[in-house]
């Protein structure tokens, strides 16, 4: 390995962060994400909307769904603070958030919360989609607060 970062900011110092797999179930999404959309699925049969991606819908077992533009808007749901990486491609970034949020349509969404410290995180917190990205085929969603 040489000392140039790599597509998710590796180097011989940091080691490479793990990324989603991207898989024919959730392929339409990340595709998305590069573009700065958030697609989510919804049951065209329920009108349910669903994350993560699934085969039939969790409301009334259809197998109907389809990928719809998401507003990206949600409010905090939960979080944990993070003082011990579990994987070595975050000790640098010890602090960190992990937060659960609800989109404004329903689902929950595993996520971080951005432009913040950690002190200003709240339940409740409103908040909108951003996207890093971590490579040319991705783009992670992240939230930051509202206004």
């Amino acid at each position: 390995m040489t000392g140039a970062p790599g597509p998710s900011g590796a180097s011989a110092s940091r080691p490479s962060r793990p990324l989603p797999r991207i898989t024919p179930l959730d392929a339409a999404h990340w595709e998305a994400t590069t573009r700065g959309v958030l697609l989510v699925q919804r049951c065209s049969e329920c009108a349910r909307w669903q994350w993560p991606a699934a085969t039939r819908c969790p409301g009334c077992g259809a197998d109907a769904l389809v990928w719809e533009r998401a507003s990206g808007r949600g409010r905090v749901h939960t979080y944990t603070v993070v003082h011990a990486a579990g994987h070595p491609a975050f000790a640098a970034e010890v602090p960190y958030n992990v937060t659960v949020v609800q989109l404004d349509e329903g689902p929950l969404m595993l996520t971080n919360l951005v432009g913040l410290t950690q002190e200003d995180i709240t339940v409740d917190l409103p908040v909108e989609v951003t996207f890093e990205r971590v490579s040319p085929e991705m783009a992670i969603p992240r939230f930051t607060p509202r206004g």
